[in-house]
């Protein structure tokens, strides 16, 4: 056996299932918090006295430092260890979610969203790195890789149905105690149960300059896309803000030049699978990512179903996500992440196509839920196969950095995406009738059928048919397509 080989081994048999099931928690903590607050808000809104504008910070105060610290949380996986990085930002979750609970005031509360969305961007990619660097590349990753999403889809729904319950049996309080609990257990588990990070073969210098400009940059980017919507593109905060995130990602751009040890090595980018996994992970969270926003206006703005109605039709498409996230592993280690992302995409067209002809106020959940079906499967597909390739030929070391590429990607796509398709909805509403709102809903779901379709094309042009080594432990991430 060679030497390579036997690292690959080593580190196969580090990745227990019960190392797993610790990751997959951490990602469906992640990944209930998206919806569980949503439910809430009234509550919140009344209980704490916010203003009708100031709400949505309770969202989006997440949803920006969150996307703005991505970058900065792989990197520090890197440097740091993945493993500390990991039991750390689960403990920032739960002091912050405690905060949240605590809150007296709506500043308390915002500034617990914060704290929240920054532990956030600490442990998505330092989860996907664990992931990457526990298990083998190959069939060993892609079946874990499966469960993590898997838990993922299972954490939207436990959301929309734990906002409601909780919100209704203890008040707006307990969504946020309830993650208290969680991530303090998962960070005690992990401390005696996943590997110690390896000692760095080399010493390696942070780069600060580099990391506050684009942390700032990626902040500032992700804030006007979320403001935009809601206050106007034209603001004046919006377009400062806009404008202030170019000059920042330039000034990154000519500080990395510089930088002997710079945040992002840019050899990443020209490991192809890196490159269309994340381009991949843009769109899906711009086409995919939407059609819950959408799903939710149909059922209760035009079917006038209640919060609890909408979270258990949820289980409709978070069923069919799962059964696809873990297809997608099969697939991935059986015709490579590239053909697996087509397919997965080519499923996704179809179904999401189906669901956008039945979304009409004649139509019902019955008449839609072959689509939502179908577009679930693919989209479950999709999502292993994307997180496959971001981290394919990448080494270990640099498994936080990529994964912080991979997810800053997704969560600007994810904005950007909303942006487009709300505003493609509201131009074609023109109403509140419920004909109205269905054929803004509808419109909006044409476009992200659009937005799958271009997945498609990245995979095929860009991600290449099958890596042509393993990960390389020299740093190099130079991947070609054989």
């Amino acid at each position: 056996m060679s030497r390579t080989d036997g690292a690959a081994a080593q580190r196969a048999a580090r990745g227990t299932g019960w190392t797993l099931a610790l990751l997959a928690t951490a990602q469906l903590i992640i990944s209930l918090d998206i919806n569980i607050v949503f439910v809430a808000l009234p509550e919140i809104g009344s209980g704490l006295g916010f203003g009708g504008q100031t709400l949505q910070w309770v969202v989006s105060a997440y949803v920006v430092f969150m996307g703005g610290f991505m970058l900065l949380g792989g990197r520090a996986a890197d440097m740091l260890g993945q493993r500390r990085v990991f039991i750390a930002a689960l403990w920032v979750y739960a002091v912050s979610s405690l905060l949240g609970g605590l809150a007296w005031s709506p500043e308390v509360l915002i500034a617990a969203r914060v704290l929240q969305g920054i532990g956030g961007a600490m442990l998505f990619p330092s989860t996907l790195s664990l992931v990457n660097r526990l298990y083998a590349e190959g069939a060993a990753r892609n079946r874990a890789l499966a469960v993590w999403g898997g838990a993922g889809a299972s954490g939207l729904t436990i959301g929309s149905l734990a906002g409601g319950v909780l919100t209704d049996a203890f008040g707006w309080p307990a969504v946020f105690y309830v993650n208290v609990p969680l991530a303090g257990l998962v960070a005690l588990a992990a401390w005696k149960s996943i590997p110690h990070d390896p000692p760095a073969a080399v010493r390696r210098r942070f780069d600060l300059p580099g990391g506050l400009a684009i942390t700032a940059a990626a902040t500032l980017l992700v804030f006007a896309l979320v403001q935009g919507p809601e206050v106007g593109w034209g603001d004046t905060p919006v377009v400062i803000t806009a404008i202030l995130a170019v000059v920042l990602l330039i000034a990154f751009l000519l500080i990395e030049r510089r930088a002997s040890d710079p945040l992002i090595p840019f050899r990443l980018f020209r490991n192809r699978f890196t490159v269309g996994g994340s381009a991949a992970t843009f769109l899906y969270m711009g086409s995919f990512g939407a059609l819950p926003y959408f799903l939710t206006v149909l059922l209760q703005d035009v079917h006038a179903f209640t919060p609890l109605q909408t979270g258990l039709a949820f289980l409709i498409p978070s069923a069919s996500i799962f059964i696809g996230t873990q297809a997608g592993g099969r697939l991935t280690t059986t015709l490579g992440a590239r053909f697996a992302l087509a397919l997965g995409a080519a499923l996704g067209i179809a179904g999401t196509a189906w669901w956008a002809l039945e979304a009409t106020a004649a139509g019902s959940l019955l008449t839609m839920t072959p689509g939502i079906v179908i577009s679930g499967l693919g989209q479950g597909i999709v999502w292993t196969a994307m997180w496959a390739a971001v981290g394919t030929g990448v080494a270990d070391h640099e498994q936080g950095i990529a994964s912080g590429i991979g997810s800053t990607a997704q969560n600007t796509g994810n904005a950007i995406g909303l942006a487009i398709c709300v505003a493609i909805s509201t131009g074609v509403a023109s109403g509140t009738s419920a004909d109205r709102v269905a054929a803004g809903a509808q419109a909006a779901i044409i476009a992200a059928t659009v937005g799958i379709a271009v997945i498609a094309i990245v995979a095929l042009v860009l991600v290449p048919r099958r890596a042509d080594a393993k990960a390389p432990h020299d740093g190099s991430s130079a991947l070609v397509e054989p």
